[in-house]
């Protein structure tokens, strides 16, 4: 059934262009150039560790440029944060409970090669565009090598160091020159940056090009990508500290919570002032590299003379906790690892529409969507999020757009260990430690004000509910007050009928 709905969208999508080009001809008016699309990913990035989302401590002087010339999206949540489901979210326009591609049983699916067919990058292949990716891909994808090969001009797809994952084209040069074996691990920022302008310097007049291009950075809490120069700025930095940091083990977070790798990891990681100090300036450093690589992009786009008809979208796959919370990791449903930074410049824009700030509810699982219509190019059908380029043109009716976002969380920390340890029964594990009450699978929403989700295979079932405008670092758990029951019951509700749309 899907795979006939993959085929009725692309027989849909090539009638419309057809039809749309026969116009054209027939008026015999010049169709307006294609826009370029670059989409900019960094790996655990929070979005409240950037500039032009309020941090001082920070030096991210491009990508606030970026937002001053731009959009920038204040209510984007991911509908799921933790690498591998959210990159194949952003992919293919899919939430976690269709799409199933994740790390542990039963959600860990291989994405079908005629699923990422469907893709942004693969429909914009198919349009005409010269498409590259740059980076970490991380998605478990079926026949990676040929499938990749028939979607993208240029790949230069990595996993965790730069000198992993094929290169093409073999016999580029200029390529194999930037990846070379003797060049030091902790340029893996620039050496994707090194990437990215060679893409630019290979690219045609006159052919449009989507390029995605995916940091490792900032995730790194050790040495990898700490550029030394860069280093040296934060080195003596005192760095902001969030209201909801915990010292030590957190007394507020449920029980269920113990079996998730965020709570051990932020005793061990970020759990006293000296060691949240050490990586708060890490990871400021590496959004630092980062933004360089930014700053290089916009002034090569201008030097080739296409910044005016290019679009640049700059996100990261999930944000992290940090020690906020009282956890480290990401995944688990609170807003330091669901709320995405999401900020797109517009080259073709009108004055008026630049450096606004939209308000609307927003989720990864629009990306793939938008950069197709973006595109001129209808999503297929299996696409369950929506346009965003109304909000971005500014003519978007907001009576009629969405007032909640569905966010999922399937990552269990002990199946993804006995999967690395090859237990033998990871379908008998998995019915143990649900039996248990192991389990903190989770699912929910998030309105403008409130956030609910619940741990939904506990017994009894575990559930947390947030007054936002009230309590904006989630504290006070509201579920037992009987002010809340008629709203709690409606938020049930809502977050049933979000996930039965997602998986229709």
């Amino acid at each position: 059934m899907i795979r006939n709905r993959f085929k009725r969208s692309a027989l849909l999508a090539f009638l419309s262009m057809a039809f749309s080009a026969a116009i054209v001809a027939e008026e015999g008016a010049e169709p307006a150039p294609r826009p370029n699309i670059v989409f900019l990913m960094t790996d655990d990035q929070r979005w409240d560790t950037l500039g032009c989302y309020g941090r001082t401590d920070v030096v991210t002087p491009h990508i606030d440029r970026l937002a001053d010339e731009g959009v920038v999206f204040d209510n984007a949540f991911y509908a799921v944060a933790i690498c591998m489901p959210s990159r194949a979210t952003v992919f293919t326009g899919r939430n976690f409970s269709d799409h199933q591609v994740g790390f542990t049983y039963p959600h860990n699916r291989t994405l079908p090669k005629e699923e990422f067919a469907q893709s942004y990058p693969a429909l914009l292949k198919d349009a005409g565009y010269r498409t590259g990716f740059i980076g970490k891909f991380g998605v478990r994808l079926e026949d990676l090598p040929s499938t990749v090969a028939e979607h993208f001009d240029l790949y230069a797809g990595i996993s965790t160091t730069s000198k992993k994952g094929p290169h093409f084209p073999a016999d580029d040069e200029a390529l194999n020159y930037i990846y070379r074996k003797d060049r030091d691990p902790k340029e893996r920022t620039l050496i994707k940056g090194d990437a990215m302008i060679h893409f630019l310097n290979t690219q045609p007049v006159d052919e449009p090009f989507c390029l995605s291009v995916s940091f490792d950075a900032v995730k790194n809490d050790r040495d990898s990508d700490m550029y030394g120069p860069h280093v040296e700025l934060f080195e003596d930095k005192e760095m902001w500290v969030p209201e909801n940091w915990v010292e030590g083990k957190s007394a507020r977070l449920p029980e269920v919570l113990d079996h998730c790798r965020g709570t051990y990891l932020h005793v061990a990681r970020t759990s006293t002032p000296e060691l949240y100090q050490k990586l708060a300036r890490r990871f400021a450093t590496q959004a630092y590299t980062v933004d360089q690589q930014v700053g290089r992009l916009m002034s090569k786009l201008e030097e080739m003379g296409v910044l005016d008809n290019t679009i640049v979208i700059y996100t990261s796959d999930n944000g992290r906790f940090h020690g906020s919370q009282g956890l480290y990791d990401k995944a688990i449903l609170y807003e330091e690892a669901m709320k995405q930074p999401l900020v797109v410049f517009d080259g073709r824009a009108a004055k008026e529409l630049r450096g606004r700030r939209i308000d609307a509810m927003v989720s990864s699982v629009d990306i793939a969507p938008s950069i197709l219509a973006l595109a001129g190019l209808e999503a297929p059908e299996v696409m369950k999020g929506r346009d965003l380029s109304g909000l971005l043109a500014g003519t978007q009716n907001l009576a009629q757009w969405r007032d909640a976002v569905l966010m999922e969380n399937f990552f269990i920390q002990e199946l993804h260990r006995a999967s690395v340890t090859k237990h033998p029964d990871i379908p008998g594990l998995n019915d143990e430690l649900i039996a248990d009450n192991r389990s903190y699978r989770s699912r929910g929403l998030r309105t403008e004000r409130y956030k609910y989700f619940s741990y939904f295979e506990h017994d009894p079932v575990i559930e947390e509910l947030y007054d936002l405008e009230k309590d904006p670092h989630e504290q006070n758990n509201l579920v037992s007050n009987p002010e809340y029951a008629s709203l709690l019951s409606e938020l049930r509700e809502k977050t049933a009928a979000l996930h039965a749309a997602a998986i229709e």
